[in-house]
């Protein structure tokens, strides 16, 4: 066991956790932030997606110790003052999710495109959403929300 300080949705936390233990379990298990979901484990399904510096990453991957130098940002930490991300937003108004399972890996990995890429195509969308999985199968939704998204941020756009 090692003391980490982590600096999540711009709070610096103290957790003891082995290296090894998974930030996703971290995250869930040690500072209550259950936004963030298991899925497979593996890095295949996304429901575990956070933001390390700005990147969507599956955060059943990393070991917490990598994680330590990083700006963690989960769901909890997009909405700003009591208001919905633009992305946040998006989603609830396209009606893109159903089960709400895989929703809050599929937000932020919406929000790391769209800091990437301020206006993509739909085929840059579906590319980037790829290694997110919604058992509903709301994808069509999904894209959508992600270009409504794309719009309310664009330069000029009235939030």
């Amino acid at each position: 066991m090692g003391d980490f300080v982590l600096n999540v949705n711009g709070a610096r936390l103290r957790v003891s956790a082995s290296a090894e233990e998974t930030l996703l379990s971290v995250l869930r298990n040690r500072l209550n932030l259950t936004g963030t979901k298991y899925g497979c484990g593996e890095g295949q399904c996304g429901a575990c997606t956070v933001l390390l510096d700005g990147r969507a990453t599956r955060s059943c991957l990393v070991p917490v110790e990598s994680a330590a130098k990083a700006k963690i940002v989960t769901i909890e930490g997009l909405a700003q003052n009591g208001k919905l991300s633009a992305i946040q937003q998006a989603f609830l108004d396209e009606g893109a999710f159903q089960c709400g399972y895989c929703t809050s890996g599929m937000i932020l990995g919406a929000t790391s495109l769209l800091h990437e890429r301020h206006n993509p195509t739909e085929e840059q969308i579906v590319e980037a959403m790829e290694g997110h999985i919604c058992r509903c199968g709301t994808y069509p939704r999904i894209v959508e929300a992600v270009k409504r998204a794309s719009r309310l941020l664009a330069p000029g756009a009235s939030r």
